[in-house]
């Protein structure tokens, strides 16, 4: 059986200012490096440890890596966030006075990507993980909310938000992935109020 955690990152400058990141690449702020300290303290051991390209979710897997003695980091784009389109750097209050009720009613904004387009690139990503592990041992991968929204949405139809370092455990046996258990790997905490869903 293969078993992957999939981490969020620590806390970025634009999640300590409630600025919805998408694909932007801000760097992480002093209690996100404290953050990717404590997760390094607490994260056990790994065959294997992969990253999406973006600074905040490498820093983050590097830290880690180094700590546990696993690496080099493999960064794959596909564990990258969800494109956030127009509200990529906006933060709550600015969304709602340039798109008035968007948010509550769930309307996305041109350059939105989907959680279909996000499971397709992530499904392709862990088919990789499966080849470079044949399938077996402990991997964790260091990613973004919105990405394992849309895991949690493809395998059981809905998600909870998650913090910085937050973690979901999923299962691959017999060619079929499985949710397992969340987890919180850093004691550094931030209330998940405090950050914003991307």
């Amino acid at each position: 059986m293969l078993n992957v955690l999939l981490a969020r990152h620590g806390q970025s400058e634009w999640n300590a200012a409630g600025r919805w990141q998408g694909q932007a690449d801000p760097p992480l702020t002093e209690l996100g490096l404290a953050q990717a300290r404590s997760a390094a303290a607490n994260a056990g051991a790994f065959d294997a440890v992969f990253a999406s390209d973006l600074e905040r979710a490498v820093v983050t897997a590097q830290m880690i890596a180094e700590a546990t003695g696993v690496g080099p980091v493999i960064v794959d784009p596909r564990f990258r966030e969800r494109n956030a389109g127009e509200y990529q750097g906006l933060t709550r209050d600015e969304i709602n006075e340039r798109y008035p009720g968007a948010l509550d009613a769930q309307r996305w904004p041109p350059g939105w990507e989907s959680n279909e387009s996000i499971q397709t690139r992530l499904l392709a990503a862990l088919d990789d993980v499966i080849a470079h592990t044949g399938g077996h041992g402990d991997v964790l991968v260091v990613c973004h909310g919105g990405v394992i929204y849309a895991l949690e949405h493809l395998l059981i139809g809905s998600h909870e938000r998650i913090g910085n370092l937050g973690a979901r455990w999923v299962h691959h046996d017999n060619g079929h992935w499985a949710l397992g258990e969340r987890i919180q790997l850093s004691d550094a905490s931030v209330t998940i109020e405090s950050q914003d869903i991307l």
